[in-house]
């Protein structure tokens, strides 16, 4: 009875390993059309008897204002361009916040945050973090970090029911996601941390002060060179 059931586990576990690689694999060129995040932000407008909102557009890379693209490093993960999925020197700051009692933070970055919206659920738990960590693995050896940005910038939540980098130019500005201005690219950025509370435009005060930080960073930052893979 040991000995199946410890074959059985050895056998699901490769086979969640050759699914799952398979899956990044396909993610690698494949555009990500659907997100569990907006199955289920859907099903709860549903169940609040709400018009079910879910505006996204995929677009490459090549379509995204380098604004935007610069932005959500300098917002997000100022590090991902260095990094191999995991910023260590972020999660024990995020760490020792947590235990002086200040606000939580999850110092995830941008590869962390892309696993989670694409493969897995939003609520916290170790089941889901011990994955995230698995994904993040998996498209930090698979995929190129142009894609990585290309895939979050596609999918990422930007607003009710926004997806998404085209669908949020145009929700909250009017305009292709090419066309961002500077400022424009810098406000979307500076919702990120909420989108379902803040407003891109018009920005409150805090967003403007966001805003503002997050454009001093792009200054600092410089051009924006991927590194050769």
């Amino acid at each position: 009875m040991i000995k199946r059931l410890f074959r059985f586990v050895l056998k699901a576990i490769f086979w969640f390993i050759v699914i799952s690689s398979l899956w990044v694999v396909a993610y690698k060129w494949l555009p990500v059309h659907a997100t569990p995040l907006m199955v289920i932000r859907a099903v709860e407008q549903n169940q609040e008897n709400k018009e079910i909102a879910w505006k996204h557009d995929w677009e490459p890379l090549d379509n995204i204002s380098k604004h935007l693209q610069l932005a959500v490093i300098c917002s997000e993960d100022q590090n991902f361009l260095k990094h191999h999925g995991f910023d260590v020197k972020a999660i024990e700051k995020a760490y020792q916040d947590n235990l002086k009692g200040k606000r939580l933070k999850g110092g995830s970055t941008i590869s962390q945050q892309t696993a989670k919206n694409v493969f897995l659920w939003p609520q916290r738990s170790w089941t889901r973090k011990t994955l995230e960590a698995y994904f993040t693995f998996l498209i930090e050896l698979i995929w190129t970090k142009e894609r990585i940005l290309e895939v979050y910038l596609n999918s990422i939540e930007m607003g009710p029911g926004v997806y998404g980098a085209e669908a949020a130019s145009k929700y909250w500005f009017g305009k292709a996601a090419k066309s961002l201005t500077k400022n424009e690219a810098a406000a979307i950025a500076a919702v990120l941390p909420s989108p379902l509370r803040y407003k891109a435009n018009p920005t409150s005060a805090y967003i403007e002060k966001r805003k503002r930080w997050i454009l001093q960073q792009m200054n600092y930052f410089g051009a924006l060179n991927f590194p050769v893979e």
